[in-house]
């Protein structure tokens, strides 16, 4: 009922991942990232909890396959679940575990990770780590361009309903964290829509929390 990926951008230090479900709310409960320490999908019958543990096993230097292993080793319900990992360097990772739903599919890039499940195909991940690596331009929009190739390769086996797209870099919070929570028929396209009216915007709210005497203004008087 997901289909994700996750990935870094070495030259910038971003992480970030987008995410799309049948389920509402998706990214609510699958998207964990830290700046400067990694980038988690946590998904299939979710367990929210788990996605800050791997965080905070790559935080104490693990890389991806080990915190995976350490967070596996910790619950008892490891078949049912799914993970993504990122982390600062080395090769990204995925646990499927055996009980995961219907079509499963994996695939791992240089610097990215994707995994479904109740796939439309198993090709779906090859998909979407195949759009970010040839897209060009911020990393939020690449992240975007594999979202849309996975969709375009067929997405979940049916109509999804939810989406999401979250950015960490250099400040501790996320610099983008975009969601749409349920539409009933395109919320891939809707969370397009509102990155496209988001990205020019970006830099101006980081600067206002770091600098607000020196921040740009963008809509209207009151404005947060």
């Amino acid at each position: 009922m997901t289909f994700s990926l996750v990935a870094r951008a070495p030259d910038t230090g971003e992480f970030g991942m987008v995410i799309s479900s049948s389920s509402p709310a998706v990214a609510a409960r699958c998207a964990h990232a830290r700046a400067g320490t990694g980038v988690v999908a946590s998904q299939n019958i979710t367990d929210p909890a788990l996605g800050p543990l791997v965080l905070e096993a790559l935080a104490g230097g693990a890389d991806a396959t080990d915190a995976i292993a350490q967070v596996i080793a910790r619950t008892p319900f490891a078949a049912y679940r799914q993970l993504l990992v990122v982390g600062r360097s080395g090769v990204p990772a995925i646990h499927s575990g055996a009980r995961a739903l219907g079509v499963v599919g994996e695939a791992i890039g240089a610097h990215a990770a994707s995994a479904g499940n109740l796939l439309a195909g198993p090709d779906v991940p090859r998909a979407m780590v195949a759009a970010f690596e040839a897209a060009r331009g911020p990393f939020p929009a690449r992240l975007m361009a594999a979202l849309r190739g996975g969709l375009a390769a067929g997405g979940e086996a049916g109509p999804v309903h939810s989406a999401g797209l979250l950015v960490v870099r250099e400040v501790s919070w996320p610099v983008a964290d975009l969601r749409v929570d349920w539409s009933e028929h395109d919320p891939i396209g809707e969370l397009d829509a509102l990155w496209s009216r988001y990205e020019p915007q970006l830099e101006a709210y980081v600067q206002r929390a770091l600098d607000p005497a020196e921040a740009p203004r963008y809509g209207v008087p009151g404005d947060p």
